[in-house]
């Protein structure tokens, strides 16, 4: 839903994403991992998009640089909800959206490479709050991920 060029994420949907998030924090780095192997798993040929995972030996589960990289990936999807909610954007900074979008532009990644991961995040978030997953829980965080997602395929 948009409201003048703006992103409506309700009181609702933001306490919903937060709730969850805030459970799921603490396993920041071990969910964004399976996040990562889930959206492997899905489109084994998205690991050729990652230079450390395209001539690696290494298992990408065990790869010492994809979960670094699948945290900083999670976390950032997770804390943009409160963002969203207060200014009807993700105020992650304009230059870092760009870049991002560049250099997904760059590795080759397409549309459906987005939706593998959209798909592969809600069933990640599904299987680390399952008491708390709900229909409505599911639709903030599709709003999320598609506020997220559309800058970077703009670009």
């Amino acid at each position: 839903m948009e409201s003048e060029g703006k992103i409506v994420f309700t009181e609702e949907q933001e306490a919903l994403v937060v709730k969850s998030w805030s459970v799921m924090k603490k396993n920041s780095a071990d969910l964004g991992l399976k996040l990562f192997i889930k959206i492997f798993e899905i489109a084994p040929t998205a690991k050729k998009l990652f230079s450390f995972l395209r001539d690696s030996p290494i298992p990408a589960e065990q790869n010492p640089k994809l979960k670094p990289h699948a945290m900083s990936v999670f976390v950032m999807c997770c804390e943009s909800a409160a963002q969203l909610r207060k200014t009807g954007k993700v105020t992650v900074k304009e230059t870092t959206l760009k870049r991002l979008g560049a250099n997904h532009s760059k590795y080759g990644v397409v549309d459906e490479h987005f939706e593998v991961t959209k798909y592969a995040l809600l069933e990640t978030i599904k299987e680390a709050v399952p008491e708390m997953w709900s229909p409505e829980m599911k639709s903030a965080w599709v709003r999320l991920m598609i506020t997220l997602l559309l800058p970077l395929k703009l670009k």
